[in-house]
């Protein structure tokens, strides 16, 4: 936490829910605006969890669900300020036992009701996309693969079944991988979209910086190794992508972030056990072309 003003005001919305819960969250230890006192101070029903560090945003989840004991685990990131109903209407679809995941939606601040991200939806070389991104609400989404680990639930069951986030990401890309082992696994993703809140985004890293930029690239290195993407029939197209986006990195910034971060993705899940893409996970709709616009102007 290095966002004080966010984190209260995310606690503050927290506080104003419907269904009992209770909330925990990551003490990374670096809290030169003194968010930590702040909430100690203004909601002591709020359960810190020290991590010993920055350790980044999967790590942290885990260790913040391995001390709780509810049946549903719910994220939600400190830039967002959730509705009242958010977590009631968020937890309602797991009435079904088959479902292991269900994803929220949020909205981007200002006037008039703008989508921010809707759960994921993933192309078939696993490029990863928010859906209904700068859409309507009553747009139609595309296929969900599951939620955005902003504004999502979990079955405990079905976290613990699957390991919960791995490791290897320090942030970004995590709630992907997270969201296929759970499919793999025989576990049903479902979207909730009355569980509401505003995101401000970009909080944590800022929109293009060479943090997000590098680990959003690890990501992407990771997955394609780890599902076998280059050994598809994607491969082709997957690998036309990201020389694209390699080459507008570094003609638009001037940085091989994105290439070294693919690399160094690519190199940690060598030792990784290799999986199937699930039946059913990808959005066969999104073609090469709409990949590219999206990955231009869907940020």
């Amino acid at each position: 936490m290095n966002a004080r003003d966010l984190v209260l005001s995310c606690l503050e919305h927290m506080r104003r829910q419907t269904v009992p819960h209770t909330v925990y969250l990551a003490d990374n230890g670096q809290n030169a605006d003194g968010t930590s006192g702040a909430v100690r101070e203004r909601f002591p029903e709020v359960r810190l969890v020290e991590t010993g560090g920055n350790v980044g945003f999967g790590k942290a989840m885990n260790q913040m669900v391995a001390v709780s004991d509810g049946e549903i685990v719910v994220l939600a990131n400190d830039d967002m300020d959730a509705e009242p109903q958010f977590i009631e209407r968020l937890i309602a679809p797991f009435e079904d036992p088959q479902v292991g995941m269900v994803a929220g939606m949020t909205l981007q601040p200002g006037e008039g009701e703008v989508v921010d991200g809707f759960g994921i939806e993933v192309d078939p070389t696993l490029v990863a996309f928010n859906r209904l991104r700068h859409r309507s609400p009553v747009d139609e989404p595309g296929r969900l693969l599951g939620p955005s680990g902003g504004a999502a639930a979990y079955r405990r069951a079905a976290w613990e079944a699957a390991g919960g986030f791995d490791d290897h990401f320090f942030m970004y890309g995590e709630d992907v991988d997270l969201a296929l082992r759970l499919r793999l696994h025989g576990w049903e993703a479902r979207d909730a979209p009355d569980a509401r809140g505003v995101h401000l985004g970009g909080a944590s890293s800022g929109v293009d910086s060479p943090l997000q930029r590098r680990n959003s690239a690890f990501c992407r290195g990771f997955l394609l190794r780890r599902y076998g993407v280059l050994r598809s029939r994607h491969a082709p197209r997957a690998v036309a992508v990201e020389m694209l986006v390699v080459a507008w990195g570094f003609v638009r910034f001037r940085t091989l972030l994105p290439l070294k971060g693919r690399i160094a993705g690519w190199r940690a899940a060598a030792g990784t056990r290799k999986l199937p893409t699930p039946d059913g996970a990808v959005d066969d709709q999104i073609g090469f072309f709409e990949t590219i616009r999206r990955l231009r102007n869907e940020r």
